[in-house]
């Protein structure tokens, strides 16, 4: 056996997202670069680990159990770096977070200056939908989610970081050209464009939606809010999406908002744990934080 640390990482990560599209895009790698790693380390064994039956990855019960080895030997290298930096008397561990799509545009600004303070913090972020996001709470899996979505479990904690808003955005050629189309137009020619089922930003268009009366009976749906955003302004439909994920391309004209009743709406960026988790002393460093920079960290990148 010759398999290095970072086939462990990337095989592992194939694994929790059984994609490697999606373990690609996580571990900022190319697609290509990922299969070709997972490639020589199936070379090491003998039996399968993955297989593919149409398009689909399914892990195998050996590979399943090579997993648990990969994430116990990577989480006994993470414990040897904490021990480290533990002589130097520094605030060391791993913080894990799990955040919904375009809360990408939002955590990193919140990140920035504590990571910077805490070179022995590490962090551990699961880019995925809202549903996801509540399940990884619940199963402990992380020490805390950023969503936009309101909360109705007594089960979490939050804190309010930031204001979010969507609108309705259009291609701008295509939406200076009907500016003042019915929604009822959207079952003919102007379809809308969703993201897929468990996902905030979906949920809150469709209560929109139906707020209004209208039945939505031409759709697309996608699978992240860029290739929702690349949808649109290629002109293949409408969608209603977070301010913060388009602002660039309002600024430059790939995008238009259109005004509606009801329009925007207005969520909160919120930081949520799970109320029965004992924090680590890095998650309540991080939570002392948030409380403490949260207004400045608003003022300085998002006013």
């Amino acid at each position: 056996m010759n398999y290095t640390l970072n086939q462990l990482q990337i095989y592992l990560k194939v694994v929790q997202t059984m994609s490697i599209t999606k373990a690609a895009e996580e571990l900022n790698l190319t697609q290509p670069a990922v299969s070709i790693q997972i490639k020589n380390f199936q070379a090491q064994f003998e039996i399968p680990l993955i297989e593919v039956i149409g398009k689909k990855i399914y892990v195998t019960d050996f590979g399943m159990e090579i997993a648990k080895s990969a994430e116990g030997i990577i989480d006994q290298v993470y414990a040897i770096n904490y021990k480290t930096m533990a002589f130097k008397d520094q605030l060391l561990g791993r913080l894990k977070v799990s955040i919904v799509s375009t809360a990408k545009y939002v955590l990193p600004y919140f990140l920035t200056e504590f990571l910077n303070n805490n070179p022995g913090v590490e962090i551990s972020i699961d880019v995925t939908n809202r549903e996801r996001v509540f399940q990884s709470l619940a199963n402990n899996e992380v020490d805390f989610s950023l969503i936009s979505t309101d909360i109705n479990s007594p089960s979490f904690e939050f804190i309010d970081i930031l204001t979010n808003e969507l609108v309705l955005v259009g291609n701008a050629q295509t939406a200076l050209q009907k500016p003042t189309f019915a929604f009822q137009e959207f079952n003919k020619e102007l379809p809308l464009i969703f993201r897929e089922n468990g996902s905030g930003t979906r949920k809150i268009m469709e209560t929109y939606l139906k707020k209004q009366g209208i039945h939505v009976l031409k759709k697309i749906e996608l699978q992240s809010n860029e290739a929702v955003k690349q949808a649109v302004m290629a002109g293949l439909g409408y969608s209603i999406m977070p301010m913060i994920g388009i602002k660039n391309e309002l600024k430059n004209g790939q995008l238009a908002i259109i005004p509606r009743s009801g329009l925007p709406i207005t969520t909160t960026w919120k930081l949520i744990w799970h109320k029965e988790k004992s924090p680590s002393p890095v998650a309540k460093a991080f939570m002392n934080y948030i409380v403490a920079e949260k207004d400045a960290i608003k003022q300085k990148h998002f006013e």
